[in-house]
């Protein structure tokens, strides 16, 4: 018993369910992450490739097996004209709106692309875009039904 008296120990169970908001809030991070490392890959160099499994039927046998493929990440952002790097966050198929009609941010290089997206990660984790997110998230759940 005495190892155990040097840790702190807590009356407290985890969760069983988490709120809506804050799964929303996780999965926007998460998808921030990915942008954020597929835009220092493209900046060092080296390919970002994540890897998901994927459930495939053999056609000669009809066994179900899962296979390692890589996961596909579209950029989110895109080159002015100006030669200015535009950034647009997306939730689902929808882009949120950071401001009242404005829904990009302009950066002049891809560094700046870098912290911006850090900088949107925090506000989201924060929960600065819980409104925005509530939106895109009530728009794709109307596009389900008939």
């Amino acid at each position: 018993m005495s190892a155990l008296t040097a840790l702190k120990l807590v009356a407290l169970k985890k969760p069983v369910h988490q709120p809506a908001i804050v799964i929303r809030r996780n999965k926007l991070s998460s998808r921030l992450w990915e942008q954020i490392q597929l835009a220092k890959g493209q900046m060092s160099g080296t390919p970002f490739v994540l890897m998901k499994f994927r459930s495939i039927k053999d056609k000669e046998t009809g066994v179900r097996k899962h296979v390692e493929v890589p996961k596909r990440i579209k950029p989110w952002w895109f080159q002015t004209e100006e030669g200015k790097v535009c950034v647009s966050i997306r939730y689902g198929a929808c882009t949120i709106e950071l401001a009242k009609g404005k829904p990009s941010i302009q950066v002049d290089s891809a560094e700046d692309l870098i912290k911006a997206l850090e900088t949107v990660k925090v506000a989201v984790e924060a929960g600065d875009l819980d409104t925005q997110i509530e939106n895109a998230s009530g728009s794709l759940k109307a596009g389900f039904h008939k």
